[in-house]
Protein backbone atom coordinates (compact mmCIF):
# COMPACT_ATOMS: atom_id res chain seq x y z
CA UNK A 1 0.00 0.00 0.00
CA UNK A 2 0.96 3.51 -0.40
CA UNK A 3 -0.81 6.42 1.61
CA UNK A 4 0.00 10.14 1.85
CA UNK A 5 -2.82 12.81 3.40
CA UNK A 6 -2.48 16.29 3.46
CA UNK A 7 -4.49 19.30 4.64
CA UNK A 8 -4.35 23.01 3.42
CA UNK A 9 -5.97 26.03 4.81
CA UNK A 10 -7.10 27.09 1.34
CA UNK A 11 -6.67 30.96 -0.15
CA UNK A 12 -9.69 32.58 1.80
CA UNK A 13 -9.76 30.87 5.40
CA UNK A 14 -7.79 33.03 7.77
CA UNK A 15 -7.06 29.04 9.67
CA UNK A 16 -7.68 25.71 9.53
CA UNK A 17 -10.38 23.78 10.70
CA UNK A 18 -9.83 20.17 8.73
CA UNK A 19 -8.23 17.68 10.54
CA UNK A 20 -6.61 14.19 8.22
CA UNK A 21 -5.43 10.71 9.26
CA UNK A 22 -4.02 7.52 7.83
CA UNK A 23 -3.06 4.59 10.56
CA UNK A 24 -2.07 1.16 9.97
CA UNK A 25 -2.62 -1.34 13.17
CA UNK A 26 -0.29 -4.36 13.90
CA UNK A 27 -2.11 -6.58 11.93
CA UNK A 28 -2.14 -4.36 8.57
CA UNK A 29 -5.52 -3.22 8.69
CA UNK A 30 -5.64 0.87 7.65
CA UNK A 31 -7.96 3.48 8.98
CA UNK A 32 -8.95 6.81 7.03
CA UNK A 33 -10.00 9.57 8.16
CA UNK A 34 -11.37 13.66 7.46
CA UNK A 35 -13.06 15.82 9.79
CA UNK A 36 -14.29 18.99 8.78
CA UNK A 37 -14.71 21.48 11.68
CA UNK A 38 -17.33 24.43 11.97
CA UNK A 39 -17.85 26.76 14.66
CA UNK A 40 -15.00 29.14 13.58
CA UNK A 41 -12.92 31.01 16.45
CA UNK A 42 -10.80 27.68 16.77
CA UNK A 43 -13.89 25.70 17.56
CA UNK A 44 -14.33 23.77 14.49
CA UNK A 45 -10.34 23.13 14.37
CA UNK A 46 -10.96 21.53 18.10
CA UNK A 47 -14.10 19.23 16.92
CA UNK A 48 -12.22 17.68 14.35
CA UNK A 49 -9.57 17.34 16.30
CA UNK A 50 -11.04 15.68 18.59
CA UNK A 51 -12.63 13.44 16.15
CA UNK A 52 -9.51 12.69 14.26
CA UNK A 53 -7.42 11.92 17.81
CA UNK A 54 -10.14 9.87 18.83
CA UNK A 55 -10.49 7.54 15.73
CA UNK A 56 -6.71 7.30 15.66
CA UNK A 57 -6.06 6.06 19.09
CA UNK A 58 -8.57 4.04 19.70
CA UNK A 59 -7.96 2.33 16.66
CA UNK A 60 -4.71 1.62 17.03
CA UNK A 61 -5.15 0.15 20.61
CA UNK A 62 -6.49 -2.68 18.53
CA UNK A 63 -3.92 -5.73 17.29
CA UNK A 64 -7.14 -6.69 15.56
CA UNK A 65 -10.68 -4.56 14.48
CA UNK A 66 -11.97 -8.29 14.19
CA UNK A 67 -15.39 -9.18 12.05
CA UNK A 68 -16.94 -6.88 9.51
CA UNK A 69 -19.59 -6.52 12.00
CA UNK A 70 -17.44 -5.97 14.85
CA UNK A 71 -15.86 -2.76 12.84
CA UNK A 72 -19.40 -1.71 12.37
CA UNK A 73 -19.87 -1.46 15.49
CA UNK A 74 -16.79 0.01 16.00
CA UNK A 75 -17.51 3.12 13.79
CA UNK A 76 -21.29 3.80 15.76
CA UNK A 77 -20.12 3.62 18.98
CA UNK A 78 -16.74 5.57 18.54
CA UNK A 79 -19.12 8.05 17.13
CA UNK A 80 -21.31 8.08 19.85
CA UNK A 81 -18.26 8.74 21.98
CA UNK A 82 -16.78 11.49 20.01
CA UNK A 83 -20.31 13.13 19.56
CA UNK A 84 -20.77 12.93 23.52
CA UNK A 85 -17.46 14.60 24.05
CA UNK A 86 -17.73 17.06 21.68
CA UNK A 87 -21.16 18.24 23.76
CA UNK A 88 -19.77 17.76 27.02
CA UNK A 89 -17.00 20.38 25.85
CA UNK A 90 -19.36 22.48 24.64
CA UNK A 91 -21.07 22.61 27.91
CA UNK A 92 -18.24 23.62 29.37
CA UNK A 93 -16.64 25.98 27.45
CA UNK A 94 -19.32 28.03 26.35
CA UNK A 95 -17.38 30.48 23.79
CA UNK A 96 -17.51 26.82 22.00
CA UNK A 97 -20.81 26.78 21.54
CA UNK A 98 -22.30 25.67 18.20
CA UNK A 99 -18.83 24.11 17.15
CA UNK A 100 -19.05 20.49 15.16
CA UNK A 101 -17.67 18.82 12.58
CA UNK A 102 -18.46 16.15 9.54
CA UNK A 103 -16.87 12.95 8.99
CA UNK A 104 -15.74 10.78 6.66
CA UNK A 105 -14.12 7.54 7.28
CA UNK A 106 -12.76 4.26 5.83
CA UNK A 107 -11.38 0.85 7.11
CA UNK A 108 -9.90 -1.14 4.90
CA UNK A 109 -8.79 -5.07 5.77
CA UNK A 110 -7.68 -8.04 3.70
CA UNK A 111 -11.32 -9.28 3.67
CA UNK A 112 -13.69 -6.18 3.72
CA UNK A 113 -13.79 -2.38 3.09
CA UNK A 114 -16.30 0.13 4.76
CA UNK A 115 -16.75 3.72 4.60
CA UNK A 116 -18.80 6.15 7.14
CA UNK A 117 -19.89 9.34 6.52
CA UNK A 118 -21.55 12.26 8.83
CA UNK A 119 -22.33 15.36 6.65
CA UNK A 120 -20.85 16.67 3.23
CA UNK A 121 -17.23 15.01 3.22
CA UNK A 122 -16.92 12.58 0.73
CA UNK A 123 -15.53 8.72 -0.06
CA UNK A 124 -14.55 8.07 -3.50
CA UNK A 125 -12.62 4.60 -4.68
CA UNK A 126 -10.78 4.01 -7.86
CA UNK A 127 -11.21 1.12 -9.88
CA UNK A 128 -10.16 0.47 -13.43
CA UNK A 129 -9.40 4.45 -13.52
CA UNK A 130 -12.87 5.06 -12.97
CA UNK A 131 -13.69 7.24 -9.51
CA UNK A 132 -17.04 6.35 -7.97
CA UNK A 133 -18.33 8.07 -5.13
CA UNK A 134 -19.18 5.84 -1.97
CA UNK A 135 -20.65 8.13 0.31
CA UNK A 136 -24.11 10.80 0.21
CA UNK A 137 -24.10 14.43 1.61
CA UNK A 138 -26.25 15.26 4.56
CA UNK A 139 -26.78 18.42 3.54
CA UNK A 140 -30.25 20.00 2.49
CA UNK A 141 -30.06 20.29 -1.25
CA UNK A 142 -29.09 16.45 -1.34
CA UNK A 143 -32.46 16.26 0.41
CA UNK A 144 -34.36 18.44 -2.03
CA UNK A 145 -32.99 16.56 -4.94
CA UNK A 146 -33.56 13.17 -3.10
CA UNK A 147 -37.51 14.12 -2.82
CA UNK A 148 -37.36 15.65 -6.48
CA UNK A 149 -37.45 19.29 -5.57
CA UNK A 150 -34.47 19.93 -6.78
CA UNK A 151 -32.73 18.77 -10.28
CA UNK A 152 -28.62 17.22 -9.96
CA UNK A 153 -27.90 21.12 -11.57
CA UNK A 154 -30.04 23.35 -9.81
CA UNK A 155 -28.31 22.14 -6.57
CA UNK A 156 -25.11 22.72 -7.51
CA UNK A 157 -25.93 26.60 -7.87
CA UNK A 158 -28.59 26.43 -4.58
CA UNK A 159 -27.64 29.28 -2.63
CA UNK A 160 -28.17 27.05 0.62
CA UNK A 161 -26.16 24.29 -0.73
CA UNK A 162 -23.58 23.99 2.08
CA UNK A 163 -26.66 23.55 4.88
CA UNK A 164 -25.78 20.63 6.80
CA UNK A 165 -28.60 18.07 8.07
CA UNK A 166 -26.03 15.86 9.85
CA UNK A 167 -22.76 16.73 11.96
CA UNK A 168 -20.82 15.77 14.96
CA UNK A 169 -21.35 18.31 17.53
CA UNK A 170 -24.69 19.65 15.81
CA UNK A 171 -27.25 16.21 16.25
CA UNK A 172 -27.58 14.09 19.36
CA UNK A 173 -28.36 11.38 19.51
CA UNK A 174 -25.96 10.52 16.16
CA UNK A 175 -26.17 8.22 13.12
CA UNK A 176 -23.24 7.26 10.94
CA UNK A 177 -23.96 5.87 7.09
CA UNK A 178 -22.00 2.72 6.80
CA UNK A 179 -21.06 1.74 2.80
CA UNK A 180 -20.22 -2.14 2.66
CA UNK A 181 -17.85 -1.53 -0.53
CA UNK A 182 -16.26 -4.38 -2.98
CA UNK A 183 -12.43 -4.54 -1.11
CA UNK A 184 -11.65 -5.29 -4.57
CA UNK A 185 -10.40 -1.63 -5.68
CA UNK A 186 -7.89 0.15 -6.83
CA UNK A 187 -7.46 3.23 -4.59
CA UNK A 188 -9.14 5.00 -1.83
CA UNK A 189 -10.14 9.03 -1.23
CA UNK A 190 -11.56 10.91 1.23
CA UNK A 191 -11.88 14.19 1.03
CA UNK A 192 -13.46 17.19 3.14
CA UNK A 193 -15.87 19.68 0.89
CA UNK A 194 -13.18 22.08 0.03
CA UNK A 195 -12.07 19.77 -2.83
CA UNK A 196 -15.38 18.57 -4.01
CA UNK A 197 -16.50 22.21 -4.16
CA UNK A 198 -13.81 23.56 -6.42
CA UNK A 199 -13.47 20.45 -8.51
CA UNK A 200 -15.66 17.73 -10.41
CA UNK A 201 -15.44 14.25 -9.76
CA UNK A 202 -14.04 13.49 -13.46
CA UNK A 203 -11.83 16.52 -12.79
CA UNK A 204 -10.55 14.84 -9.88
CA UNK A 205 -10.18 11.15 -11.75
CA UNK A 206 -8.10 12.99 -14.92
CA UNK A 207 -5.34 14.02 -12.10
CA UNK A 208 -5.47 10.49 -10.09
CA UNK A 209 -5.36 8.73 -13.11
CA UNK A 210 -1.90 10.52 -14.46
CA UNK A 211 0.54 7.67 -14.39
CA UNK A 212 3.25 10.12 -14.55
CA UNK A 213 3.23 11.44 -10.87
CA UNK A 214 3.60 10.01 -7.87
CA UNK A 215 0.96 9.69 -5.12
CA UNK A 216 2.09 12.71 -3.14
CA UNK A 217 2.18 14.74 -6.22
CA UNK A 218 -1.04 13.93 -6.95
CA UNK A 219 -2.82 15.13 -3.56
CA UNK A 220 -0.74 18.35 -3.76
CA UNK A 221 -1.91 18.84 -7.30
CA UNK A 222 -5.27 18.28 -6.21
CA UNK A 223 -4.91 21.11 -3.62
CA UNK A 224 -3.23 23.55 -5.83
CA UNK A 225 -6.19 22.90 -8.97
CA UNK A 226 -8.66 23.52 -6.07
CA UNK A 227 -6.58 27.17 -4.59
CA UNK A 228 -6.35 27.81 -8.32
CA UNK A 229 -10.33 27.82 -8.96
CA UNK A 230 -10.43 30.22 -5.37
CA UNK A 231 -9.72 27.68 -2.79
CA UNK A 232 -12.75 29.10 -1.07
CA UNK A 233 -12.61 26.75 1.77
CA UNK A 234 -10.35 24.08 3.89
CA UNK A 235 -8.72 20.95 1.75
CA UNK A 236 -8.07 18.16 3.01
CA UNK A 237 -7.20 14.22 1.37
CA UNK A 238 -6.54 11.24 2.56
CA UNK A 239 -5.36 8.91 -0.23
CA UNK A 240 -4.65 4.84 0.01
CA UNK A 241 -3.11 3.30 -3.32
CA UNK A 242 -2.97 -0.49 -3.65
CA UNK A 243 0.08 -1.58 -5.35
CA UNK A 244 -0.17 -4.78 -7.77
CA UNK A 245 -0.38 -7.90 -6.42
CA UNK A 246 -2.53 -6.41 -3.03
Amino acid sequence: MQTYYLTDAGRVREHNEDSVIIVQNDSGEYLMAVADGMGGHQAGEIASSMTIDYLSKAFLKMEKIGSKANAVNWLRESVEIINNNIFSYTDKVTESKGMGTTLVVAILTKEYLLFGNIGDSSGFVMKENILYKVTKDHTLVNLLVSTGELTEEEAKLHPKKNVLMRALGANNPIEIDIFDVDVNVDAILLCSDGLTNMLSGEQIQKVLELETLTIEEKVIRLIKKSNNRGGTDNISIAYLVKESGE
